[in-house]
């Protein structure tokens, strides 16, 4: 199924904790200028590392000021959490932000995990399988929805999915995403694949032309393990690496600099 004939490309997770928001846009704008093909900030309401009542921004409006504050590089969440909006709503949420970035709007989305965000702002948490069965449940309002507004998205936004759980979550990659998100390492991705591949099979959707996706940390930088491991994995086919960084990389904010040897490597793979 993995398309291994698109280009490699690079994204940055801009993590949205530890600075203020003016770092965050300079960062993005940075990142852009260094020639980042997307950037990310993530969808929770505290920071996950590091001091855990640090400075931390909401998702969506920070998407619509970077959208705002930059011209060419996609961006998006990665991921929306399911839970936190009315299915209709993110997707006109969504529309929207299409519209502020002229089409850059990368729809991410998955089923929510980090239970403080769910206690403090009066979210049931519920349990792993109910969470994912509620995302299967919303994907279909979320396409419909986007059908009928008005206007319509710029594009076809693409549809990115996280997550590796084999009996649902992949099921619902393979219904609904373009792009899938893998936490697997080098060592299974090979076998999540066929499992995913299984699930387009009996549902019959052609998935050959999705995007595999994965992570990397600008702590682990690219020397040594860390560009071995990107190394198998794009033998593997991924061909979206996405990079964390946070507003506390290092005294001066994001660790924007480290993020060329990336580049440098998406470019090698590209050549």
């Amino acid at each position: 199924m993995v398309a291994f004939d698109i280009p490699t490309r690079i994204g940055v997770q801009v993590s949205p904790q530890h600075a203020t928001f003016q770092q965050s846009i300079d960062a993005v704008r940075r990142l852009e200028d260094m020639g980042v093909d997307a950037v990310f900030n993530w969808d929770h309401f505290y920071p996950l590392s590091g001091e855990p009542d640090g400075e931390h921004f909401e998702c969506t409006t920070q998407l619509a000021a970077w959208a705002q504050a930059t011209e060419r590089v996609e961006l998006g969440p990665l991921v929306f959490c399911n839970s936190y909006r009315n299915p209709d709503l993110l997707a006109d949420v969504s529309r929207t932000l299409d519209h502020i970035s002229n089409g850059r709007f990368i729809l991410g989305i998955g089923a929510g995990w980090f239970e403080r965000d769910y206690d403090e702002y009066g979210y049931e948490f519920g349990t792993p399988g109910t969470r994912i069965g509620a995302l299967a449940e919303a994907m279909p309002r979320i396409e419909a929805r986007l059908a009928r507004l008005n206007p319509a998205p710029v594009r076809h936004m693409p549809v990115l999915i996280g997550g590796g759980g084999e009996r649902k979550t992949l099921r619902i990659v393979a219904q609904h995403a373009d792009i899938w998100h893998s936490f697997a390492g080098p060592d299974e991705l090979q076998h999540k694949l066929d499992v995913l591949q299984g699930h387009a099979d009996e549902i019959g959707r052609d998935i050959s032309g999705m995007v595999v996706s994965n992570g990397a940390s600008i702590r682990q930088g690219v020397g040594g393990r860390g560009l071995d491991r990107l190394d198998a994995l794009h033998e593997l086919g991924t061909r979206f690496v996405t990079i964390s960084i946070s507003g506390d990389d290092g005294p001066d904010g994001y660790d924007v600099d480290g993020i060329q040897p990336f580049l440098d490597w998406r470019d090698a793979k590209n050549a």
